[in-house]
């Protein structure tokens, strides 16, 4: 899925492309004792993105420029999952969705807007 340095400080797991699942750990948790905004928009935005990048092409990179999300419930502790689809794909812009659960219940879902561009190729190193 996405192996980025990210990742494994978050703790972020995928069943599949379109499945990301998260445990709750305790520098998940505000000042409130439940899951912090960010990580949920996080997973929401990773997610997301998972999708997308099995219909990108090997010349094809694609980058988040908008995500709305809306948060219904919290958590305090279990395990998070992340299911997302991707709405439409065009040759520069794809369209996402996803819904963000724990236990059965929706805690948020969102909407995301990406471009997408040539994938940039690694620089050569200085001769």
């Amino acid at each position: 899925m996405i192996d980025d340095a990210f990742v494994p400080l978050i703790g972020l797991r995928w069943a599949s492309a379109e499945e990301l699942r998260l445990t709750i750990r305790p520098e998940h948790i505000n000042s409130v004792g439940l899951l912090l905004g960010p990580v949920v928009f996080t997973v929401a935005d990773y997610g997301m993105t998972s999708a997308l990048l099995p219909r990108l092409t090997p010349e094809e990179m694609c980058a988040t420029t908008n995500v709305a999300i809306n948060f219904i419930d919290s958590a305090a502790a279990g395990e998070v999952v992340c299911v997302s689809r991707v709405e439409r794909k065009t040759r520069r812009t794809a369209a996402t969705a996803c819904e963000i659960h724990h236990d059965g219940r929706l805690l948020a879902t969102a909407i995301g807007s990406f471009v997408i561009r040539p994938a940039r190729t690694a620089p050569s190193p200085p001769p």
